[in-house]
């Protein structure tokens, strides 16, 4: 039977085009490496200080290696068959070009030393950075100062930082060493400078100081004023200075260390008004070990069934705990807190005590101190309660409030450098319960109430102290007394408050960039008399009143999402009209603390 079906015939040829891979090259590696070994093609010989030679193909160590690579190419040595390489361990190199054959290599604590070097001149970065790894791996006190010594020789950027990080957690071992005692003077001050250095106390520090000069006391001797430079004697105790420090033969013909102790002492026989006064230094600063790390502080306020507050607590976000701090003199509540510029001092200043009668009292916490605990420092010329608190450079504001019989429009400045308080001119209104921010350098009184009718304000102020003026901007679109105030990322946020009727739970923002108040998202609760601080780019409003019962609960606001969330963690007691403020966290603060 006749077949009639018909096969399409194309119209044009056309070129077929078909790719394989090789799945691995590493036969061909196994074939060099065989003729390497028999000596078969070979065009290179290398030849180490001992006399050992070893042979290789000129193509295939140029293509693995940039310093072969650039040998073969541009230099004298293309057109040799024997080339030299000085100063160069025979088994490193050994081993590197077994490497670039089999692309293996095993390190070993044995010759890790000599093949971090070669695998470093033949810019073999992956061998450089396996040798890293391994040593990383094996950091401990014993053999840390020369892997640091290693890493900084030969430019291992990684290894080093990773190795300055274990020398600065362990400290107290390493400096038990004898591999310390040969640290050069540039790398005993970058250690003991540290501010992350992890230490039981700045004793161990002066300790490990002395035995590294007295080791070779010749020519160290000259070095210990500038190491002590960087010893925080202030931080040591008054008697470990005493019977210690004074009695170190060192300090006996040394007169720049005496002065540092003299500083020192100088330190512990202040007053705690006076501690606000002198200029601080890097010797008066508390290390902070891992790294700076903010915590909340919340001094007073009042709990349910109005009373007043003594307790003071923090909270660290990190860990999301509250934990109890060191309890003011007396209860207060409608105070304002504030921390000294460059100092680990902060304030507590005005508001009323437990039998209602309105302050004029500051309060000072010295957060260096072992014990930190409230002591009484310099009055404010007036007394002022649910007033407005901040600081700019060295100078604390404390704007407006309540004093008893009127509502204040007046405001003073402390000078922490004379000690003084002094009035400045008077805002346009009178504002208790006034929100007060500092942003570039300028006071914003926000909100407040009045006194004369039941609304409350919704009018802004702004000072500036180089012109020493008030100056109205944009009102807000409500009337905020008890107004929570925070300032993130230049912009000013009015959180809650009440307008004589209802407690708000919406927030507005103020940017100088655009001089009008906008409003972004509400709060999960009303609160009034809230406090605000601003940490790690959120913006945490604490406890406050809902108008009907006090808070203990924390919220946080993302200005990235423009979303509030819960804290889970709340305070250990409700709190309303309590100060509140950001603190670096001191390494006293305990988990419990005496009552």
């Amino acid at each position: 039977m006749q077949n009639t079906k018909q096969i399409p015939e194309p119209n044009r040829c056309e070129p077929a085009v078909y790719e394989y891979k090789k799945s691995s090259y590493a036969d061909i590696y196994d074939v060099l490496q065989s003729l390497r070994k028999d000596e078969f093609f070979c065009d290179i010989k290398l030849k180490t200080d001992d006399g050992v030679v070893i042979f290789g193909h000129k193509v295939v160590l140029a293509s693995a290696s940039p310093y072969f690579h650039a040998m073969f190419t541009n230099f004298s040595e293309k057109n040799q068959d024997l080339v030299v390489i000085k100063e160069l361990d025979s088994s490193a190199l050994h081993l590197l070009i077994d490497f670039i054959y089999s692309g293996k290599i095993i390190i070993t604590e044995s010759h890790v030393q000599v093949l971090l070097p070669a695998a470093n001149l033949l810019q073999l970065e992956e061998v450089k950075e396996a040798c890293c790894d391994f040593l990383q791996a094996q950091l401990c006190p014993t053999n840390i100062i020369g892997i640091i010594a290693l890493a900084d020789l030969h430019s291992c950027t990684k290894l080093l930082a990773s190795s300055e990080l274990y020398i600065q957690q362990h400290f107290s071992e390493v400096v038990e060493e004898e591999e310390f005692l040969l640290l050069s003077s540039e790398q005993i001050v970058k250690l003991i400078s540290s501010d992350v250095l992890t230490v039981p106390s700045e004793e161990k520090i002066f300790e490990s100081v002395v035995r590294w000069v007295k080791h070779d006391l010749d020519s160290r001797k000259q070095i210990l004023p500038k190491l002590m430079e960087h010893v925080r004697l202030p931080l040591t105790s008054k008697d470990y200075i005493l019977e210690k420090v004074l009695e170190e033969p060192l300090f006996k013909n040394c007169l720049e260390c005496k002065d540092y102790v003299i500083e020192a002492l100088h330190f512990h026989l202040l007053k705690s008004d006076e501690l606000i006064a002198i200029p601080h230094n890097i010797r008066t600063k508390t290390r902070q070990p891992g790294g700076i790390n903010n915590v909340i502080l919340v001094a007073g306020g009042e709990g349910n069934g109005n009373e007043v507050l003594d307790t003071t607590e923090w909270y660290d976000p990190k860990l999301n705990q509250w934990q109890s701090g060191p309890k003011l003199i007396t209860p207060h509540s409608g105070g304002g807190l504030a921390v000294v510029k460059d100092s680990n001092i902060v304030l507590y200043i005005g508001g009323f005590n437990n039998s209602r009668s309105i302050c004029q009292s500051v309060y000072l916490l010295d957060l260096s101190s072992e014990l930190p605990s409230w002591k009484p420092t310099v009055d404010m010329l007036i007394k002022r309660n649910y007033l407005g608190v901040g600081m700019i450079n060295n100078r604390v504001y404390a704007v407006g409030g309540y004093d008893g019989k009127s509502y204040l429009n007046s405001a003073e400045v402390f000078d922490c450098r004379t000690q003084k308080w002094r009035l400045i001119p008077r805002m346009s209104s009178r504002r208790s319960g006034v929100g007060l921010g500092v942003l570039n350098d300028l006071l914003f009184a926000v909100g407040g109430f009045d006194g004369i009718s039941q609304q409350r304000l919704k009018s802004v102020e702004c000072y500036d102290p180089g012109l020493d003026k008030w100056t109205p901007i944009a009102e807000m679109s409500l009337g905020r007394s008890s107004v929570g105030l925070g300032v993130l990322d230049g912009t000013l946020y009015a959180v809650g408050g009440h307008d004589g009727f209802n407690v708000h739970r919406s927030v507005e923002a103020y940017r100088p960039s655009t001089g009008v108040w906008t409003t972004v998202a509400d709060m999960h609760l009303c609160r009034r008399g809230a406090g605000v601080a601003v940490l790690d780019g959120l913006l945490y409003v604490v406890g406050g009143s809902d108008g009907s019962s006090v808070l203990d609960s924390v919220e946080c606001y993302n200005p990235n999402t423009n979303t509030w969330t819960m804290v889970t963690a709340s305070m250990n007691v409700p709190r309303n009209c309590a100060g509140v403020v950001a603190i670096e966290s001191p390494r006293h603060f305990k988990t419990s603390w005496y009552s």
